[in-house]
């Protein structure tokens, strides 16, 4: 039972840290998850949900910061009492979420790792239950075996070593929440979207692979499954099955228009800098003339657009009173927050590949973005 418990502990815990450093290194992520869970549950259940979204952030850290810290503490076998309660809960609760995303198709990614690892709603389900089985084996036994030894091999970090397995703790508590700050305010360290800098969003929107399809077909009760579609008229079509999902475009939304006329093709020609404005009304006023002395300076080299999913009218209107009369198209409001976690970002592209993204707390100065495009100073 102790060798049982031991690996339990190591599979949740290892588990737990890679999942929140994964999703603490982008928060806003995260964030725009439990969004999306509140407006389903608040559409399903009750509106008070609603109230929530203006916390989903705060939320976010919290939850995110949570997760390391448990599982830092699993493995200690810290505080085990506590420790194996919230592990348990917190299991509980996420099982409820997928099985209930999988079973009414409501979220169809629940974020369990970011945008580093995806799963379907099912094998996050299935996810959740296997750590729910490990979970119970460690509340169930926390109490017999809480004072063994926090890491195999590791004598200072034993269960007598008190005031140094509380500054473990501790410490990645406070690495959690610097990385978070971090992230939220000059975006994350490691960004594992589609968009990220290297990356030829044409190519991104190509299947890697020819996708193969096959034809599932029903005759007698009985399901069939063929690579083309069957002439006997006797079978009935069921579904179209993709048997290669992971040769899909990793981008399949990106689209980019104004006044109906499509701009999407023409975005990924030459070089252009992006002010992506998922909310004009919680843009900063201030940063206005540094965006403006940008736009001129680079203007000789490289268009410089704003994308923006606010209202037209409403765009329009703050534009015309703050003088900002930089060319403005238009986009989904989903795309431009995964595109770049900032409001405003600045988003660079040369030929279609990704060059540069700033937050708008470093804005870059006309040198860095020319020299982010291939221009020699």
């Amino acid at each position: 039972m102790k060798v049982l418990y031991a690996i339990s502990r190591y599979f949740v815990g290892g588990l737990f840290i890679f999942s929140g450093l994964i999703k603490i290194n982008d928060p806003v992520g995260t964030q725009i998850k439990l969004e999306e869970y509140f407006e389903v549950f608040s559409s399903d259940f009750t509106s008070l949900f609603e109230y929530f979204v203006p916390f989903a952030l705060v939320l976010s850290v919290i939850l995110c910061t949570l997760e390391v810290v448990v599982g830092v503490a699993l493995l200690l076998n810290y505080r085990m009492k506590v420790t194996s309660s919230i592990t348990f809960s917190l299991i509980l609760f996420f099982t409820f979420l997928t099985f209930y995303s999988a079973y009414y198709n409501k979220v169809t990614d629940c974020g369990c790792f970011g945008d580093a690892i995806k799963l379907t709603p099912w094998e996050s389900f299935t996810k959740d239950v296997v750590l729910l089985f490990f979970s119970s084996i460690i509340l169930l036994l926390a109490n017999k075996y809480k004072e063994i030894k926090g890491l195999i091999y590791i004598k200072f970090l034993d269960y007598d070593n008190k005031p140094l397995r509380d500054g473990v703790v501790i410490g990645a508590l406070i690495i959690c929440l610097f990385i978070s700050f971090y992230a939220i305010n000059f975006l994350p360290f490691i960004d594992f979207r589609a968009y990220k800098i290297g990356n030829n969003i044409r190519k991104e929107m190509l299947p890697s692979e020819e996708l193969i399809y096959s034809y599932i077909m029903e005759k007698d009760g009985k399901e069939y499954s063929f690579g083309s579609y069957p002439s006997d008229e006797s079978y009935t079509f069921k579904e179209l099955r993709l048997l290669n999902p992971e040769a899909q475009p990793k981008i399949t939304d990106y689209s980019i228009w104004n006044n109906d006329v499509d701009y999407t093709e023409e975005s990924l020609s030459d070089n252009k800098l992006m002010i992506i404005i998922h909310d004009i009304e919680k843009f900063d006023k201030n940063i206005i003339p540094e965006i403006i002395e940008l736009e001129q300076f680079i203007s000789f080299w490289i268009e410089t657009i704003v994308v923006t999913s606010s209202d037209p009218n409403l765009y329009n209107e703050f534009a015309e009173k703050e003088n900002f009369n930089i060319p403005t198209m238009y986009a989904d409001a989903t795309v431009l927050k995964t595109i770049i976690r900032s409001n405003p970002g600045f988003f660079l592209m040369k030929n279609g590949i990704v060059r540069g993204k700033w937050h708008y707390n470093k804005i870059p100065n006309p040198q860095e973005v020319l020299k982010s495009a291939g221009y020699k100073l």
